[in-house]
């Protein structure tokens, strides 16, 4: 049977998760996607991740590319469907979109966005938030951030602020035979959120080194303390390791919230 490449944009809850990336002990998401793959191709199915989140990260938008029949092409939205009527409650399938022959979720993506949220009011210890956002529950200097994020935009290596053991990507990426440790970042903004209950930081570039998000918001809430001036972040924009990093925040605030593909790549596009 002939096979066609298709992107499905998920959701899922990391909270009860590892990871995305299959492992041989623990809950991933994508042995569950893959699971359920199995079942409506009959046969083994690999999916593959834009990003590889780790535990406790969610997703807003990942990025999951699979081969499928040919005949789903004119049925995306009846493959939608039958994924979400066999996914475990905390994944769900948002959009699927038959792909053009070449196209790789991690490969062909051409930038992925990423956004942390943290609560600075008491109730952000809630049940219901806590494992949702950093549960930060301090006032946070908004103009200190803003200033930190205004210094991301552009082409740095990151070595000073990720897990950078082996050039592993993982909020974003796979593994580069060839590791390297640069990132062209586009966006970099802190808001306050909407519901008035803390902020929000924003970031997009093509690609993003392992804990790199969670380094980048840990050195930034730790000027806006005045625990570190303004004045390092320059500095470990440069630094060839993370020993002077301040320690990354925690993984229950992220989310990747979009993955970028050329438009070309997308079979609903004009040839």
């Amino acid at each position: 049977m002939t096979s066609r490449p298709y992107l499905a944009v998920v959701h899922y809850d990391g909270a009860r998760f590892v990871g995305w990336q299959r492992q041989r002990d623990g809950r991933t998401v994508q042995a569950e996607f893959e699971a359920v793959l199995a079942r409506l191709m009959g046969r083994r199915t690999t999916a593959t991740g834009a990003g590889r989140t780790d535990t406790g990260v969610h997703a807003l938008g990942q990025g999951v590319g699979f081969l499928a029949g040919e005949r789903w092409a004119a049925d995306a939205d009846g493959l939608r469907r039958a994924l979400n009527a066999l996914l475990p409650r905390d994944v769900w399938v948002e959009r699927v979109h038959p792909m053009r022959a070449g196209f790789h979720a991690r490969k062909s993506a051409v930038a992925r966005r990423y956004r942390y949220l943290i609560g600075t009011d008491d109730t952000a210890h809630s049940p219901f938030r806590r494992p949702y956002e950093w549960a930060f529950a301090r006032p946070l200097d908004l103009l200190l951030l803003a200033r930190a994020a205004e210094l991301l935009p552009g082409e740095h290596d990151f070595r000073g602020l990720a897990a950078t053991a082996g050039g592993r990507e993982g909020e974003g990426g796979g593994r580069d035979a060839k590791p390297h440790y640069r990132s062209r970042v586009a966006l970099a903004q802190w808001a306050p959120r909407t519901d008035g209950a803390g902020v929000t930081f924003t970031i997009e570039a093509d690609r993003f080194l392992h804990r790199m998000v969670r380094f980048l918001v840990g050195a930034m809430v730790d000027i806006a303390l005045g625990r570190r001036p303004l004045e390092d972040l320059p500095r470990l924009l440069v630094a060839t390791d993370n020993q002077a990093a301040s320690p990354p925040a925690p993984p229950q605030g992220l989310y990747l919230v979009a993955v970028h593909y050329p438009a070309h790549l997308y079979a609903e596009a004009e040839p």
